[in-house]
């Protein structure tokens, strides 16, 4: 039997993230209805990561992305779960541009991350990025998710003193640079934003 999801009207990264969840299900066949090309090819680009073959079918305005395992694929699902993560955040933003665009990218990065199981074993803030664990409620409330989860959350002391926000943290550990790098040595894998 064929899943249809409608993931019509819903913003990046809804439709893949519904989608992701369906693939993590290890069912072999569904379909996602989005409204615009670009979660078109973004669901093309994670069933291709997820040894899934997609087909498209254009309806209006409307499109059709059925997934289907690839009859070669493993019947494990391909997860880097094994392997130990950090996030080091050194801008209140995601990216060099608009300052708005970057944080609410940072949001969305976030929130991403909650729909996972696979969450960083820690989340690192210093210079400008620290300004996010302090006036960004957004993006605190997907901290406090993710720390809920497991995530430890460390914030550069000497940052939040540098910007005079220390009594405004509302989500973290005041740490320090020792703290920090030995949490990016303990982890396989650092993700820089």
């Amino acid at each position: 039997m064929n899943k249809i999801i409608d993931a019509r009207g819903k913003n990046c990264p809804i439709p893949v993230i519904m989608a992701k969840k369906e693939i993590d299900s290890n069912i072999d066949f569904f379909t996602l209805l989005v409204d615009n090309e670009t979660a078109v090819e973004n669901l093309k680009r994670l069933a291709n990561n997820s040894d899934y073959e997609t087909k498209i079918v254009e309806d209006n305005s409307d499109f059709k992305v059925e997934f289907t395992r690839e009859a070669s694929a493993d019947r494990e699902t391909k997860k880097d779960s094994d392997k130990t993560w950090a996030v080091f955040v050194g801008r209140e933003g995601i990216g060099d541009g608009d300052i708005e665009l970057g944080s609410s990218l940072l949001k969305m990065f976030f929130y991403t991350l909650t729909q996972d199981e696979n969450i960083p074993s820690y989340i690192l803030f210093m210079n400008d990025g620290v300004k996010a664990t302090t006036n960004n409620d957004q993006v605190i409330e997907q901290l406090i998710t993710l720390s809920e989860m497991g995530a430890v959350i460390l914030v550069c002391g000497t940052c939040l003193n540098y910007y005079n926000i220390t009594d405004k943290l509302k989500i973290g550990t005041v740490s320090n640079m020792y703290d920090i790098v030995n949490a990016m040595k303990a982890v396989d894998k650092v993700i820089t934003l």
